[in-house]
């Protein structure tokens, strides 16, 4: 088996979460900024930096009170959550293969914990990984790297799939095969192509290939 472990990002990965987190950026810097900005502007550092770090690029002194707007919009929106189309046969396929599987996202748990209420995500991964459980987050490789400690594996026997620039920044940095996926749509295949990831893919069901 080349990847005893196949670690996930959440966001644009396995859930289509990037249309609520687009309209939660906008209603959130338009509400207390009274601006409007444009797609690529709100989801630029979307699943890298943490949330109030993404808030500070639009106005550092209302960071908390965007992050707040922006949470009070978001976190009812996850009720009606998805599967990012065609990935949960992927995660059924790698389980039945014999894979252990991994979490590692820059959503803090208690929001995790909501997309696991809408969608039956948390019963197939061994780890699980949040913002709140590493000081540093991607693309720092640490979160990475805790999971792989967790699981008592090395990183060269990771594989880590996500739809960001940041997730291949993070799983390069720490010595995993670094797949980038085109569906989420939150970020663009030039930025992905951009980092050099070890394979990059536009269909759930080329994941099982390329692993």
């Amino acid at each position: 088996m080349r990847f005893p472990a196949v670690l996930f990002d959440l966001d644009g990965t396995l859930i289509d979460s990037g249309p609520i987190i687009l309209a939660s950026m906008r209603h959130a810097t338009k509400t207390v900024l009274e601006r409007e900005f444009g797609d690529e502007e709100l989801l630029a550092h979307v699943g890298g930096w943490g949330l109030h770090e993404q808030m500070r690029v639009f106005d550092s002194a209302r960071a908390e009170e965007l992050v707040r707007c922006y949470r009070e919009h978001n976190e009812p929106l996850h009720a009606g959550l998805d599967w990012c189309t065609g990935i949960k046969p992927v995660l059924d396929g790698l389980v039945e293969g014999g894979r252990t599987l991994g979490l590692v996202t820059t959503k803090r748990r208690r929001t995790v914990e909501l997309a696991f209420a809408a969608l039956p995500l948390e019963r197939y991964f061994d780890v699980f990984v949040a913002s709140d459980d590493t000081r540093r987050h991607k693309p720092h490789p640490e979160p990475l790297l805790y999971a792989a400690k967790r699981l008592r594996l090395s990183p060269r026997d990771c594989a880590y799939i996500g739809d960001a620039p940041f997730d291949v920044q993070a799983a390069k940095a720490a010595g995993m095969y670094a797949v980038a996926v085109t569906w989420g749509g939150i970020h663009s295949r030039e930025r992905l192509e951009a980092e050099a990831p070890d394979a990059i893919v536009s269909a759930p069901e080329e994941l099982l290939a390329c692993l």
